[in-house]
C-alpha cells in the first residue's frame, strides 16, 4: 500500500508542474483573445439560450441546453468547491484563491472552444445517436491519424472520472461527525448512484436539472449569510489574497513565505479540478445537447467556470478565511469547522449540501466514465465497465485523502493534454463557426 501511495505522490508531482499550469492559463488567455472576448460579449445571449428560447425537440442530441449545463455543473460543483478550496488554502495560502479566480475567468473561453468543438465534430454511435467530446473532435476534426491521442484521453478519462474524491470526502465527514462507518457510506452511495445512472444520460440530465439549481442556491445562501456576518473582515481578506498571490506574506491562513510557484500551481490546480476547464469532461456532457448550433452550446458551457470558481469557490474561501478556523487536516473537515463555528446548525446544513454535491457529481461522472469506456471498447463491453465504476465507490470511501487527491489530479492533468491540443489546432474552425453564427443571429 505504501508503494501505491508513493507512486501517485510522485506521479502528481511530475504531472502538475509549472509547464502544465502555464499551458492551462496560456491556452485560456489564447482562447479569450482569439475569440475577441466572446465570454464577456455574448453573456446576455448565453443566458437567453439557457432559458430554452432556442430549444427545438427535433434537433439532434439527447438532452436540452439547460440539462447539459446542469449535468456539467453537477460534476464540477461538488467536493472541489468545498474540500478542494480548503486544500488550496492550506497548501498555497490565501494567494492560491487569486490564481483560482484567474483560472476561472480564462477557463470560460476554454470551455467555449472545447464545448463548441464537442458539438461541431460529433460522431454517431452504434445506435445512431450523436456523441461528442474530446476523443470525438480529435478523431473527426483532426482525422483518424490523431486517434491515438483520442484513445489516450479516453484511457485517462476512465481513471479521472472515477468517483473516488467525492465519496472519500463524504465518508470522512459522516464518520467524523456521526460515527457512520466509511464502508457503509460507500455502499449506500453506490446504490443511490446506480438507481440513477442505469437510466443513461437522459435520466442523469433530468435529475441534474432538478437537484443542481437547488443545491447551489442553498450553498450560496448559507455561505453568503456567514460572509455578511463577518463583512468587516472581508476587505482585509481580499488584501491578504492579493498580496499573497504574488509571493507576499500570507496575512490570513496558510503559512507565511510560501513560494510563489507553489501558490500559483496550487490555485490553478485546484481550480482546474473544480471547474474542469480544459480537462475535457464538460465537452462530453455538452456534446449530448439537442442542438444543430455548436456555438450555441459553447456559449452555454462558458457559464460553468464562472459559476463554479468565481462564485461558489470564492464563497468557500471567504467563509474559511473569515472564521479563522485552523487550516489543517482533511479539506472537507476544514470547511465543516468553519460552518460550525459561524452559525447554529451550520454543520448540518453543510452536511446536506455535501451529500447533494457528492452524489450529483458521482452521477455525472458515471456518464463521463461510460462514454470513455464505450469509445475504447464499444457499446457492449463499455456498458459492463459501469459495474467497475460502481464497485470503486465503496473502495474509495476507505482510502486516504492523499492517495485519492493524487490519483485524480494526475489523471486530470493527463486528460488536459489531448483536450487542449485538439482545441488549439481546431480553433480556426471554432472561430469560423462563431463568425457565421453571430452574423446569422445579428449579434
Amino acid at each position: 500500500m505504501q508503494a501505491f501511495t508513493n507512486f501517485w505522490s510522485e506521479a502528481v508531482s511530475y504531472a502538475w508542474g509549472l509547464p502544465l499550469v502555464t499551458l492551462l492559463v496560456s491556452a485560456g488567455i489564447f482562447f479569450t483573445i482569439r475569440s475577441r472576448f466572446v465570454p464577456f460579449r455574448a453573456m446576455k445571449h448565453a443566458i437567453e439560450i439557457l432559458t430554452g428560447k432556442f430549444d427545438k425537440k427535433s434537433d439532434p442530441g439527447e438532452i436540452s441546453h439547460f440539462q447539459a449545463l446542469m449535468s456539467a455543473l453537477a460534476a464540477t460543483v461538488g467536493m472541489g468547491n468545498i474540500a478542494g478550496v480548503a486544500i488550496a488554502v492550506s497548501v498555497g495560502g490565501p494567494g492560491a484563491v487569486f490564481w483560482m479566480w484567474i483560472a476561472g475567468i480564462v477557463g470560460m473561453a476554454t470551455k467555449f472552444f472545447t464545448c463548441t468543438l464537442a458539438v461541431l465534430f460529433r460522431k454517431k454511435d452504434e445506435d445512431g445517436i450523436e456523441q461528442g467530446g474530446p476523443m470525438y473532435y480529435l478523431e473527426v476534426g483532426l482525422g483518424k491519424h490523431w486517434k491515438p491521442l483520442a484513445i489516450f484521453f479516453a484511457v485517462c478519462g476512465l481513471l479521472g472520472t472515477l468517483p473516488t474524491f467525492q465519496v472519500n470526502q463524504l465518508a470522512g465527514l459522516l464518520e467524523n461527525d456521526y460515527g457512520i462507518p466509511r464502508l457503509a457510506v460507500g455502499l449506500t452511495c453506490g446504490v443511490l448512484v446506480a438507481i440513477v445512472i442505469l437510466g443513461g444520460i437522459v435520466r442523469v440530465g433530468a435529475v441534474a436539472a432538478r437537484v443542481v439549481p437547488a443545491m447551489i442556491l442553498l450553498y450560496i445562501a448559507t455561505a453568503g449569510f456567514i460572509i455578511v456576518m463577518h463583512i468587516d473582515k472581508v476587505p482585509v481578506i481580499i488584501y491578504s489574497i492579493w498580496v499573497a498571490a504574488f509571493g507576499g506574506e500570507a496575512l490570513i491562513g496558510g503559512a507565511a513565505g510560501i513560494a510563489l510557484r507553489q501558490v500559483i500551481v496550487t490555485g490553478v490546480r485546484r481550480a482546474a479540478f473544480s471547474n474542469e476547464a480544459g480537462m475535457g469532461t464538460a465537452p462530453m456532457a455538452h456534446g449530448a445537447a439537442k442542438t444543430k448550433e455548436p456555438v450555441r452550446e459553447g456559449l452555454i458551457a462558458m457559464l460553468g467556470p464562472f459559476l463554479d470558481t468565481n462564485v461558489v469557490c470564492t464563497l468557500t474561501a471567504l467563509v474559511i478565511l473569515a472564521t479563522g478556523v485552523p487550516i489543517e487536516g482533511d479539506g472537507v473537515l476544514i470547511t465543516a469547522s468553519a460552518f460550525t463555528q459561524a452559525i447554529p446548525y451550520g454543520r448540518i446544513l453543510l452536511t446536506v449540501v455535501i451529500v447533494l454535491f457528492s452524489v450529483s457529481t458521482m452521477i455525472s461522472y458515471s456518464y463521463y466514465n461510460q462514454k470513455c469506456a464505450k469509445y475504447l471498447v464499444g457499446k457492449f463491453w463499455g456498458k459492463q465497465f459501469l459495474w467497475v465504476y460502481l464497485m470503486s465507490i465503496p473502495f474509495a470511501a476507505i482510502w486516504s485523502q492523499a492517495v485519492v487527491v493524487d490519483m485524480m489530479d494526475t489523471a486530470f492533468a493527463m486528460m488536459s493534454i489531448p483536450t487542449l491540443t485538439g482545441a488549439i489546432l481546431l480553433s480556426p474552425k471554432v472561430m469560423a463557426a462563431t463568425k457565421d453564427y453571430f452574423r446569422r443571429m445579428k449579434l
